[in-house]
């Protein structure tokens, strides 16, 4: 008899869709400490993040009866994934999406730009990363520049609009678009449930 810890995420994913409902009681008791602190280290509200962690793994479930789970040995990158993109919509449907001129908001970067994060959360972070990479380069150049200026650079929005020859409210329409426009193409891609 293998031990509960040896056993492979794969194999226990494999037990679950062949009926085993103990195997994903398995997988959630093995990740549930990291996936609920990354939930309420965002949203601060235990009650809250208690509903979008119940909300991360009806998902997972759903996606895994599907058939829609790639597997690849990273189901703790992809169920954090999933967490991420629910705190992004709990701050959507609470209308506290955040504003674009400070840094404490919580927004698709922040994960990017957290410290001391440990390995699982750093393949995540680099996945998150290179995903947004990537999508920043489909965006109108100049919502790209400025983003980039912001986001990579640090600048301050006094900095974008004397560096592009734009006034400041012109630089701020221009990241506004920008995370509009990337947020609407995360949607549509369903980036979050994309495993590499």
């Amino acid at each position: 008899m293998k031990q509960q810890q040896t056993i492979s995420e794969a194999e226990l994913i494999r037990s679950y869709l062949d009926g085993n409902e103990n195997s994903l009681c398995q997988l959630i008791n093995r990740h549930k400490h990291k996936i609920f602190g990354f939930i309420i280290s965002k949203i601060q509200d235990r009650d809250l993040a208690e509903d979008v962690f119940q909300d991360t793994f009806i998902k997972v479930i759903n996606t895994l009866k599907r058939g829609k789970y790639n597997e690849e040995g990273k189901f703790l990158p992809w169920v954090m994934r999933i967490a991420h993109n629910l705190v992004i919509d709990h701050f959507r449907k609470s209308n506290r999406m955040p504003k674009f001129d400070t840094k404490t908001d919580f927004d698709i970067f922040s994960v990017i730009k957290d410290e001391g994060l440990n390995v699982e959360s750093n393949l995540i972070k680099d996945q998150i990363e290179d995903d947004v990479k990537s999508l920043v380069k489909e965006l109108p150049d100049d919502q790209r520049e400025v983003l980039e200026m912001r986001i990579y650079n640090e600048y301050s929005f006094k900095e974008i609009a004397y560096k592009t020859d734009v006034s400041i409210n012109t630089a701020l329409g221009r990241m506004r678009y920008a995370l509009i426009n990337l947020r609407k193409i995360i949607e549509e891609r369903n980036i979050i449930l994309t495993e590499k």
